[in-house]
């Protein structure tokens, strides 16, 4: 399964609870942090949420 690296580009502070949740759903806790998730769809959908906060790219 791919697996994406995503990273925290713009900080969360400004924008709704919901995006700042969907946030630390995914794991970030600081800016420019990267984590790895498998691709699947709820993932993607979270990702899609948040897409102006992140940046994502397909992990090696």
């Amino acid at each position: 399964m791919t697996k994406l690296r995503v990273t925290l580009v713009k900080s969360g502070i400004g924008y709704g609870q919901d995006q700042r949740r969907t946030l630390k759903a995914l794991g970030f806790r600081r800016m420019n942090q990267s984590v790895v998730h498998e691709d699947s769809s709820s993932i993607r959908g979270m990702i899609t949420k948040v897409r102006h906060l992140v940046k994502v790219e397909e992990a090696k």
